[in-house]
Parts: structure tokens; C-alpha cells; sequence
């Protein structure tokens, strides 16, 4: 339908928005509890492309047999929420105008040896239920990291009176686009030497490579949590709603010919907000865990990036 000037209106805000003030926690709806700052400690797992220093600038690529290199890092965390004061509106053409609400955040992270090596400027949003299209109440993560990669994610939110349930996350590489064929490397063997593979401690134990939500499920193992708030985001459509995306530099996308040095194919990303009720009578705490998993594509193969991390609202 062809529109002109005159399709288009502006209209003044409604007293009630003028006046709006802050969010106030049913404005935030599951993101109600995250205002504040987090700290704890995590592991982080990333394949990075490899290529050989002795190799010139314009020579050809490493050996098929040797592109990558395993890092692996016990860490420190800190990550503080602010709740952005008023409505964030968007202007609707298929349906009525939308209010969200959120929090800015600003996340931390270092090796607990090396110091830091990770941290992200972002919003969390709640969103109401929309008509057009037709999907209930989700929330959005919204974040740039320095890397030179931008992500949007989005999805769902639950709130149950029990512990979270917390599954398995694999930090096997597989062929693009087919998760069941994944490929074995040494470098993932810890009894195995290689130049190819960095431990920041020796604390990190074959188990902990081979799930890292290991760390999660043990640090819970022994807690009474009461109440669980589940933030489930991805940047992958329609999984588990149609939103979100990531996007990379020149440098990350690489060339149409010659493929990408590390392309952000998606993120997919799991918060619980765990309320902790001690048995012995002591004050109850806030504790957050998540999961995050990271596709980077390079060499024909997507190579997963897990970050984990538990942390305890101070």
C-alpha cells in the first residue's frame, strides 16, 4: 500500500508519560531484583584462531591440522545493574505504542591470575505482550563488546519456587550448521600436552572443561534455594522468540573469498536470580548464575565460547 506525508501524524505525549518517573519494580517485572552490584567468581572458555607467527602477513593460512588454540580461564566477576529512570517507548505502526523498562549493566570480568580480560556495557529490557506480533511478555539483552561484536537477544522469563535446573554445556566444536557433528581436538584433553592450550590455574579440572556448568550445579549443590527467576535470551530466531541477531567488524566477518577470522554467529544465554534461604537462621541472599554460550565461526567450523560464572548480590 503506497503511503504519503499525510499518512503521518504526531501527536503530544499523555500527561501519564510526561510524569513517569523511574522504574519501579512492577515496572521491571522479572528484571525487579537485578538493580545493584554482583560480584563472585566463574570460568571461561574461548577456541581462538591460531596462526603462526612465523608466518608473513600475506603467506598462506596455518596448517589445516593446527588453527586453533584453547584458553581457559578461572575468573573474577563484577556486574552492576541501574534501573534507567522513566519508560523507553517504542513507536508502534501495526499495533498501539509500547513501554519497556530496564537496566543499564556494566560487566567485569579478570583472570584470577592475569587480570582482565572481558567487559561489556549493555541494558536488560522487560517488554509487555504485543499484538502485532503476536508474543506475550519477554525480555531483551542488548550488548557491545569490545571485541567489535554487538549483540541482541531475546526471550523469556519464569519465575518457580524451587532451585534452577541446570543442564549440560559442551564446548565442542561442530561443522557449521549441523551441532551433531561435533570434532575432537587434543587441546580439550588436559592430560594431553600441547603449546596449543592455555590453564590460567590449576584448579580447572578435566570435569569443569568437559561441562562447565559443572561449577554451577556443585556451588548450588548444598544451598536452600527458595526462589528462581529464569531469564532465557538468545540471538538465534524463532528460538525462543523471532528477536535478536549479532553483528561483527570487517576484521571478525572476514572476507566473501576468503571466509571470517572469528565471525559472532550467535549467543544463546541462561540467568537465574536465585533467592538463598540459609537453614541455620542467617539473613537470606540474592545470588545470580548464568550460562552463556558463543558461536564463533572460522575455518569451517563453529566453535563454542562458554562463560559461567556465580555471583552474590552485595
Amino acid at each position: 500500500m503506497a503511503m504519503s506525508i499525510d499518512d503521518f501524524t504526531f501527536r503530544q505525549l499523555a500527561k501519564a508519560e510526561l510524569n513517569h518517573r523511574g522504574a519501579g519494580l512492577d515496572d521491571l517485572g522479572p528484571l525487579a531484583k537485578l538493580p545493584g552490584k554482583w560480584v563472585g567468581r566463574g570460568f571461561n572458555q574461548i577456541w581462538r584462531p591460531f596462526r603462526s607467527p612465523n608466518l608473513p602477513s600475506n603467506g598462506p593460512n596455518p596448517p589445516p591440522n593446527q588453527d586453533r588454540f584453547l584458553e581457559l580461564n578461572l575468573t573474577t566477576e563484577t556486574l552492576e545493574f541501574e534501573a534507567i529512570q522513566g519508560p523507553i517507548p517504542n513507536r508502534g505502526l501495526l499495533q498501539a505504542d509500547i513501554s519497556m523498562f530496564g537496566v543499564t549493566y556494566l560487566q567485569k570480568v579478570a583472570d584470577i591470575v592475569t587480570g582482565g580480560i572481558h567487559i561489556e556495557p549493555g541494558i536488560w529490557a522487560s517488554v509487555p505482550t504485543t499484538l502485532d506480533p503476536a508474543e506475550g511478555p519477554t525480555v531483551v539483552r542488548l550488548a557491545s563488546i569490545p571485541h567489535g561484536t554487538t549483540i541482541l537477544a531475546q526471550g523469556t522469563s519464569v519465575t518457580v519456587n524451587r532451585p534452577p535446573q541446570i543442564g549440560d554445556a559442551s564446548i565442542a566444536p561442530f561443522v557449521i550448521g549441523n551441532p551433531a557433528r561435533t570434532i575432537s581436538f587434543p587441546e580439550s584433553n588436559l592430560d594431553q600436552d600441547t603449546p596449543f592450550r592455555q590453564l590460567s590455574n590449576n584448579e580447572i579440572t578435566q570435569p569443569i572443561v568437559d561441562n562447565p556448568n559443572s561449577l554451577l550445579a556443585a556451588h548450588i549443590a548444598d544451598q536452600n534455594i527458595t526462589n528462581t527467576v529464569v531469564l532465557t535470551v538468545s540471538t538465534t530466531a524463532p528460538s525462543p522468540i523471532s528477536g535478536g541477531g549479532t553483528d561483527g567488524t570487517a576484521f571478525l566477518q572476514g572476507s566473501s573469498t576468503d571466509g571470517p577470522n572469528a565471525s559472532p554467529a550467535s549467543m544463546s544465554a541462561i540467568f537465574w536470580i536465585e533467592t538463598v534461604t540459609p537453614p541455620d537462621g542467617e539473613h537470606e541472599f540474592l545470588q545470580l548464575q548464568y550460562t552463556q554460550t558463543v558461536l564463533l565461526n572460522f575455518n569451517g567450523l563453529s566453535w563454542p565460547h562458554v562463560s559461567v560464572a556465580t555471583l552474590r548480590k552485595v
